[in-house]
């Protein structure tokens, strides 16, 4: 049962307004990247902010109990980890915007996302918003493959980046690998067949941008979850959709001619990132040796937030290069410094410790038990049989991230998205009264603080 709408509005702004806040979010990745800004705070970050906000008057209003004890424990526990790493910073403003950051990515915009998405409906919505948002950053980053004026790649500009640039190449990839996951997941559920066909056809057509967009990280990350998505939809269904992926992918990626000679070398580069690594891959590894070295100095709470810069040169080999270049895509050339291990779990060990990453791996874990246990439920009938598209997009999210972030880290404009995928998750694992699964499967009688918007 839906509480009244407030006076003055109709039903129908009162059904969609929560959600509205972080679907802008999403639609303000599609506006340009501000020239060299690449490491500060963008506008879907200020809006953010915003919708965290919002959720907090809104609860306030209604005078709802915020979260659930598991909620709250499982969404709170990095924060612990993280105020150690910032008192361990090497200045306060650093601990400070580090500490910012990660509550921003990693408990405030999720727990806020939680809140605003209401039932099923809202969660798709939010899903859709997605795959749109894939949709036109990969028809910017098609655009550019084929007027080469992308990012400059091996001497040529024909790197895919969409509105991000080159000083965050993997920003396109990101956002389309998250609309691929979204569609395939509502692709794969039991709702009306036309949408499911739609989010089929976009999920097809995204590939090409994804490949376009040269990043083996994002290729690797969505092949894994794709994997895995289907298996978690049943094992026939799983044959039939990835057969049909298989045509897609050899009609638009081989009939279109994407398959060029420089994508056929980048795809055969990942099985030699151990006997022949480029440059970029020879970086890596000793950005990750050098992340390993900081741990081992200090094993418990790590270097501090922000602390890897600081301390990556007395812990680097002579084989680390000064930086990458980057170019094309409207902007000049430039020499990109080589801040972080680009390896998510490497940054939190360097920067936290093993108290740190024990906290936030321990919320991404606890995260995904409970995700896999809603669309276990789905699965058996004890919850609604039209929530599998929620469940299917909800475990592929994390599930690329959490591959993804064997390969990157945090930052760039693209990384706020990040924050509302895991907001997305944490609606369907850890919601109660508002759970999607649990959706009219309850009765309808309960107290007024109970009471939920279906």
């Amino acid at each position: 049962m839906s509480p009244a709408p407030p006076p003055g509005r109709g039903p129908g702004l009162a059904r969609v307004s929560p959600v509205l806040p972080v679907v802008a979010v999403v639609a303000l990745l599609a506006l340009p990247a501000g020239p060299g800004g690449e490491g500060g705070a963008g506008p879907a970050d200020a809006v953010s902010a915003l919708a965290v906000l919002y959720c907090a008057v809104r609860l306030l209003r209604q005078r709802r109990r915020p979260l659930s004890r598991t909620a709250a424990l499982v969404l709170g526990l990095p924060v612990a980890g993280l105020a150690l790493a910032a008192m361990g910073a090497s200045s306060a403003g650093a601990g400070l915007t580090g500490l910012g950051r990660y509550l921003q990515i990693f408990v405030l915009v999720p727990a806020a996302v939680l809140l605003l998405v209401r039932d099923r409906a809202d969660f798709r919505v939010l899903a859709w918003s997605f795959v749109g948002l894939a949709v036109w950053q990969g028809a910017v980053g098609v655009h550019q493959y084929v007027t080469g004026t992308g990012a400059s790649y091996q001497g040529e500009d024909i790197r895919a980046v969409g509105t991000f640039g080159p000083q965050d190449v993997m920003g396109m990839a990101t956002v389309v690998s998250f609309g691929l996951v979204c569609a395939l997941g509502l692709a794969l559920g039991r709702g009306e067949l036309r949408r499911r066909c739609l989010a089929g056809a976009a999920a097809a057509a995204l590939l090409v941008p994804l490949a376009l967009s040269f990043s083996r990280g994002a290729w690797i990350a969505t092949a894994v979850t794709c994997a895995v998505q289907l298996v978690l939809a049943g094992l026939r269904r799983a044959l039939k959709a990835g057969a049909a992926l298989v045509a897609a992918a050899v009609v638009l990626v081989g009939g279109f001619g994407v398959g060029t000679a420089m994508l056929q070398e980048r795809v055969d580069s990942i099985t030699r990132v151990a006997d022949a690594p480029d440059q970029s891959v020879t970086d890596r590894y000793t950005m990750w040796a050098a992340a390993l070295g900081m741990w081992r100095e200090r094993p418990l709470t790590g270097v501090g937030l922000k602390g890897f810069p600081e301390h990556r040169d007395a812990h680097a080999s002579l084989a680390l290069s000064s930086g990458s270049d980057t170019e094309g895509a409207g902007a000049a050339f430039r020499r990109q410094p080589l801040l972080s291990p680009h390896n998510m779990y490497l940054l939190v060990l360097a920067e936290q410790g093993l108290l740190g990453l024990l906290a936030l791996a321990g919320s991404w874990l606890a995260l995904l038990v409970c995700a896999l246990r809603g669309l276990v439920r789905v699965r058996r009938g004890r919850a609604a049989p039209d929530a599998l598209d929620c469940a299917l997009v909800a475990c592929g999210l994390l599930v690329w991230q959490l591959v993804d972030f064997a390969y990157a880290d945090i930052g760039g404009p693209s990384t706020v998205l990040t924050a509302v995928c895991l907001g997305l998750v944490a609606r369907w694992a850890l919601g109660r009264d508002d759970d999607p699964a649990e959706a009219g499967a309850r009765p309808a009688a309960r107290a007024p603080e109970e009471a939920v918007a279906r």
